[in-house]
């Protein structure tokens, strides 16, 4: 994502360059309700998020031996003028709600998006906290706890309250 960046990246817009190469390199969206996308080859395309927008990124890699890459992050879009973290293909960068590396642990926050969505909540409008609570109960490899239908009302909730 070099040379053509002003062409990328004139708005307030968080962009992620997403890449398929069927069994060789694979970026991806899981989940995140996109505002933009330019397509830049057959393999290759850019899409953008507005401000606050979450979405999940994943990035998985292989070689003739394998998986060698597996990669999940949740991520904020970020407004203008606000600090944020770098991510590989991400541009910006966002806020890191959920940072996972390996894929065992990959899975698992894929099950738990799944589950979400069997409890017909967009996984976009989960409380960010949930992610953040996935992602520290993974990195020390433990168990976390189900997003529930009544947590998710409490944040909707208190979100109204205080945005």
């Amino acid at each position: 994502m070099t040379g053509r960046t002003e062409r990328f990246f004139p708005s307030a817009l968080t962009f992620v360059e997403l890449t398929f190469a069927a069994g060789r390199l694979e970026h991806w969206l899981r989940f995140g309700s996109r505002t933009s996308e330019e397509k830049i080859s057959n393999e290759r395309r850019i899409v953008g998020f507005a401000p606050n927008a979450v979405f999940a990124f994943v990035r998985w890699a292989s070689n003739d031996y394998g998986t060698i890459l597996s990669h999940i992050d949740i991520v904020r879009a970020v407004l203008p003028g606000e600090v944020y973290q770098t991510l590989p293909f991400v541009r910006p960068g966002g806020e890191i709600l959920l940072k996972i590396a390996g894929w065992p642990k990959v899975e698992r926050v894929l099950q738990a998006i799944d589950a979400i969505e069997a409890l017909r909540i967009n996984p976009a409008h989960v409380s960010p906290d949930y992610w953040r609570h996935v992602h520290n109960r993974l990195t020390v490899d433990q168990p976390y706890r189900a997003y529930t239908l009544n947590q998710h009302k409490a944040f909707l909730l208190r979100r109204r309250i205080a945005p």
